[in-house]
Protein backbone atom coordinates (compact mmCIF):
# COMPACT_ATOMS: atom_id res chain seq x y z
CA UNK A 1 0.00 0.00 0.00
CA UNK A 2 1.67 3.48 -1.24
CA UNK A 3 2.10 5.59 2.00
CA UNK A 4 2.48 2.39 4.73
CA UNK A 5 6.47 3.70 5.01
CA UNK A 6 5.43 7.11 5.85
CA UNK A 7 2.97 6.15 8.27
CA UNK A 8 5.51 3.67 9.88
CA UNK A 9 7.92 6.40 10.05
CA UNK A 10 5.45 8.99 12.11
CA UNK A 11 4.31 6.29 14.54
CA UNK A 12 8.44 5.74 15.08
CA UNK A 13 8.48 9.82 15.73
CA UNK A 14 5.46 9.67 17.62
CA UNK A 15 6.56 6.53 20.07
CA UNK A 16 10.22 8.08 20.16
CA UNK A 17 8.34 11.29 21.19
CA UNK A 18 6.28 9.88 24.19
CA UNK A 19 9.72 7.48 25.55
CA UNK A 20 11.50 11.12 25.79
CA UNK A 21 8.61 12.81 26.90
CA UNK A 22 8.76 10.18 29.77
CA UNK A 23 11.91 10.19 30.12
CA UNK A 24 12.17 14.19 30.79
CA UNK A 25 9.55 13.97 33.75
CA UNK A 26 11.07 14.26 36.97
CA UNK A 27 14.31 15.20 34.89
CA UNK A 28 16.58 18.04 36.90
CA UNK A 29 17.13 20.93 34.87
CA UNK A 30 21.37 20.18 34.14
CA UNK A 31 20.38 16.97 33.16
CA UNK A 32 18.07 18.41 30.05
CA UNK A 33 20.28 20.71 29.41
CA UNK A 34 23.64 17.70 28.73
CA UNK A 35 20.82 16.06 26.94
CA UNK A 36 20.39 18.89 24.61
CA UNK A 37 24.20 19.32 24.13
CA UNK A 38 24.30 15.44 23.35
CA UNK A 39 21.54 16.11 20.94
CA UNK A 40 23.53 18.49 19.27
CA UNK A 41 26.20 16.69 19.00
CA UNK A 42 24.55 13.58 17.41
CA UNK A 43 22.96 15.93 14.71
CA UNK A 44 26.36 17.80 13.76
CA UNK A 45 27.99 14.48 13.80
CA UNK A 46 24.88 12.90 11.76
CA UNK A 47 25.41 16.50 8.87
CA UNK A 48 29.60 16.07 9.03
CA UNK A 49 29.33 12.09 8.09
CA UNK A 50 26.87 13.05 5.47
CA UNK A 51 28.80 16.04 3.63
CA UNK A 52 32.50 14.25 4.37
CA UNK A 53 30.25 11.30 2.29
CA UNK A 54 29.59 13.37 -0.75
CA UNK A 55 32.78 16.07 -1.15
CA UNK A 56 36.17 13.80 -0.05
CA UNK A 57 36.43 10.98 -2.96
CA UNK A 58 39.53 9.14 -3.11
CA UNK A 59 41.53 9.21 -6.48
CA UNK A 60 43.94 7.69 -7.68
CA UNK A 61 45.03 7.22 -4.00
CA UNK A 62 44.63 10.80 -2.88
CA UNK A 63 41.89 12.26 -0.94
CA UNK A 64 40.73 15.18 -3.40
CA UNK A 65 37.18 17.54 -2.81
CA UNK A 66 34.14 17.45 -5.20
CA UNK A 67 31.45 19.66 -6.00
CA UNK A 68 32.51 23.09 -4.08
CA UNK A 69 31.14 25.16 -6.57
CA UNK A 70 27.76 23.35 -6.81
CA UNK A 71 27.54 22.92 -2.70
CA UNK A 72 28.51 27.43 -3.16
CA UNK A 73 26.49 28.34 -5.76
CA UNK A 74 23.39 26.24 -3.59
CA UNK A 75 24.26 27.49 -0.48
CA UNK A 76 24.54 31.00 -1.52
CA UNK A 77 21.69 31.38 -3.53
CA UNK A 78 19.34 29.58 -1.71
CA UNK A 79 19.95 31.50 1.16
CA UNK A 80 19.42 34.89 -0.69
CA UNK A 81 16.07 33.08 -1.51
CA UNK A 82 14.94 32.14 1.72
CA UNK A 83 15.95 35.04 3.19
CA UNK A 84 13.78 37.09 0.85
CA UNK A 85 11.04 34.88 1.21
CA UNK A 86 11.67 34.82 5.14
CA UNK A 87 10.76 30.92 5.20
CA UNK A 88 12.00 31.35 8.76
CA UNK A 89 9.19 33.54 9.80
CA UNK A 90 6.82 31.46 8.05
CA UNK A 91 7.69 28.29 9.87
CA UNK A 92 7.88 30.03 13.21
CA UNK A 93 4.35 31.15 12.79
CA UNK A 94 3.14 27.72 12.06
CA UNK A 95 5.01 26.48 15.49
CA UNK A 96 3.16 29.20 17.48
CA UNK A 97 0.07 28.01 15.88
CA UNK A 98 0.62 24.23 16.63
CA UNK A 99 1.80 25.54 20.04
CA UNK A 100 -1.69 27.49 20.85
CA UNK A 101 -3.81 25.17 19.00
CA UNK A 102 -2.35 21.77 21.11
CA UNK A 103 -2.50 23.48 24.60
CA UNK A 104 1.43 24.13 25.14
CA UNK A 105 1.14 27.88 25.12
CA UNK A 106 3.05 27.90 28.06
CA UNK A 107 5.62 26.26 26.47
CA UNK A 108 8.73 28.45 25.85
CA UNK A 109 10.97 25.62 23.83
CA UNK A 110 7.89 24.20 21.92
CA UNK A 111 8.41 26.16 18.61
CA UNK A 112 11.78 25.53 18.63
CA UNK A 113 11.81 22.06 19.09
CA UNK A 114 9.48 22.01 16.62
CA UNK A 115 11.41 23.47 13.66
CA UNK A 116 14.38 21.58 14.90
CA UNK A 117 13.42 18.23 14.63
CA UNK A 118 11.21 18.78 11.71
CA UNK A 119 14.14 20.06 9.25
CA UNK A 120 16.28 17.51 10.85
CA UNK A 121 13.81 15.08 9.94
CA UNK A 122 12.99 16.20 6.58
CA UNK A 123 15.85 17.53 4.76
CA UNK A 124 17.81 14.14 4.30
CA UNK A 125 17.74 11.93 1.24
CA UNK A 126 16.38 9.22 3.19
CA UNK A 127 13.05 10.50 3.06
CA UNK A 128 12.55 11.60 -0.67
CA UNK A 129 13.99 8.42 -1.79
CA UNK A 130 12.19 6.09 0.05
CA UNK A 131 9.08 8.05 -0.34
CA UNK A 132 9.52 7.54 -4.25
CA UNK A 133 10.39 3.74 -3.26
CA UNK A 134 7.11 3.19 -1.68
CA UNK A 135 5.59 5.02 -4.28
CA UNK A 136 6.73 3.60 -7.27
CA UNK A 137 6.67 -0.25 -5.80
CA UNK A 138 5.31 -0.50 -2.24
CA UNK A 139 9.17 -0.69 -0.72
CA UNK A 140 9.06 1.11 2.45
CA UNK A 141 12.46 -0.95 3.44
CA UNK A 142 14.28 2.43 3.22
CA UNK A 143 11.40 4.78 5.19
CA UNK A 144 11.77 2.06 7.91
CA UNK A 145 15.07 2.54 8.33
CA UNK A 146 15.05 6.01 8.62
CA UNK A 147 11.94 5.96 10.97
CA UNK A 148 13.97 4.10 13.29
CA UNK A 149 17.00 6.47 13.17
CA UNK A 150 14.31 9.55 13.57
CA UNK A 151 12.45 8.08 16.47
CA UNK A 152 15.99 7.32 18.37
CA UNK A 153 16.78 10.71 17.16
CA UNK A 154 13.23 12.27 18.55
CA UNK A 155 13.21 10.57 22.00
CA UNK A 156 16.46 12.75 23.04
CA UNK A 157 15.25 15.41 21.18
CA UNK A 158 11.96 15.46 23.29
CA UNK A 159 13.71 14.76 26.70
CA UNK A 160 15.64 17.58 26.13
CA UNK A 161 13.41 20.10 23.97
CA UNK A 162 10.11 19.23 24.98
CA UNK A 163 6.51 18.29 23.07
CA UNK A 164 7.48 20.72 20.30
CA UNK A 165 9.64 17.28 18.98
CA UNK A 166 6.57 15.40 19.14
CA UNK A 167 4.79 17.59 16.24
CA UNK A 168 7.39 17.17 13.89
CA UNK A 169 5.44 14.04 12.55
CA UNK A 170 2.93 16.23 10.96
CA UNK A 171 5.66 17.94 8.69
CA UNK A 172 7.28 14.74 7.72
CA UNK A 173 4.07 13.04 7.56
CA UNK A 174 3.25 15.95 4.68
CA UNK A 175 6.13 16.15 2.68
CA UNK A 176 6.89 12.22 2.42
CA UNK A 177 2.83 11.55 1.34
CA UNK A 178 3.54 14.13 -1.10
CA UNK A 179 6.75 12.43 -2.58
CA UNK A 180 4.84 9.24 -2.62
CA UNK A 181 1.53 9.91 -4.22
CA UNK A 182 3.92 11.93 -6.88
CA UNK A 183 6.33 9.47 -7.03
CA UNK A 184 5.53 9.09 -10.92
CA UNK A 185 6.76 12.36 -11.88
CA UNK A 186 9.10 12.70 -9.19
CA UNK A 187 11.03 9.61 -10.34
CA UNK A 188 12.47 10.80 -13.69
CA UNK A 189 14.30 13.64 -11.83
CA UNK A 190 15.40 11.81 -9.24
CA UNK A 191 18.63 10.76 -10.86
CA UNK A 192 21.73 9.34 -8.77
CA UNK A 193 23.43 12.78 -9.00
CA UNK A 194 20.25 14.70 -8.19
CA UNK A 195 20.02 12.71 -4.93
CA UNK A 196 23.52 12.80 -4.14
CA UNK A 197 22.96 16.98 -4.45
CA UNK A 198 20.60 16.31 -2.37
CA UNK A 199 22.03 14.30 0.06
CA UNK A 200 25.17 16.62 -0.43
CA UNK A 201 23.57 20.18 0.37
CA UNK A 202 20.71 18.58 3.04
CA UNK A 203 23.51 17.18 5.28
CA UNK A 204 24.57 20.89 5.50
CA UNK A 205 21.07 22.14 6.80
CA UNK A 206 21.32 19.09 9.15
CA UNK A 207 24.86 20.33 10.37
CA UNK A 208 23.27 23.35 10.54
CA UNK A 209 20.85 22.55 12.97
CA UNK A 210 23.42 21.02 15.26
CA UNK A 211 25.04 24.24 15.54
CA UNK A 212 21.70 25.84 16.28
CA UNK A 213 21.17 23.04 18.92
CA UNK A 214 24.36 23.52 20.85
CA UNK A 215 24.84 27.97 19.94
CA UNK A 216 20.41 28.53 19.94
CA UNK A 217 19.50 31.71 17.29
CA UNK A 218 23.12 31.73 15.57
CA UNK A 219 21.25 29.94 12.29
CA UNK A 220 18.33 30.78 10.12
CA UNK A 221 17.84 27.19 9.12
CA UNK A 222 14.86 27.62 7.72
CA UNK A 223 15.67 30.28 5.62
CA UNK A 224 18.60 28.08 3.84
CA UNK A 225 16.08 25.38 2.88
CA UNK A 226 16.21 26.48 -0.73
CA UNK A 227 19.54 25.39 -1.11
CA UNK A 228 18.47 21.91 -1.51
CA UNK A 229 16.04 23.06 -4.23
CA UNK A 230 18.94 25.08 -6.17
CA UNK A 231 21.56 21.84 -6.00
CA UNK A 232 19.15 19.85 -7.68
CA UNK A 233 18.24 22.20 -10.28
CA UNK A 234 21.97 22.52 -10.68
CA UNK A 235 22.21 18.93 -11.34
CA UNK A 236 20.72 19.52 -15.19
CA UNK A 237 23.17 22.12 -15.35
CA UNK A 238 26.76 21.33 -16.87
CA UNK A 239 29.24 23.09 -14.88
Amino acid sequence: MPGLGTVINVALIIVGSVLGLVFRRGMKDNLKETLMMVSGVIVLLLGMSGVMQYMLVIVNGSLQTTGPLMMIISMVIGAVIGELIDFNRWIIRLGDWLKAKTGNSGDPQFTNAFITASITFTVGAMGVLGSIQDGLSGNYQTLLLKGILDGIIVMVMASSLGRGALFSFIPVGITQLMITYMANWAAPLMTQAAIDNLSYVGSILIFCVGIDLIWPGKIRIANLLPAIFIAMVLTFIPM
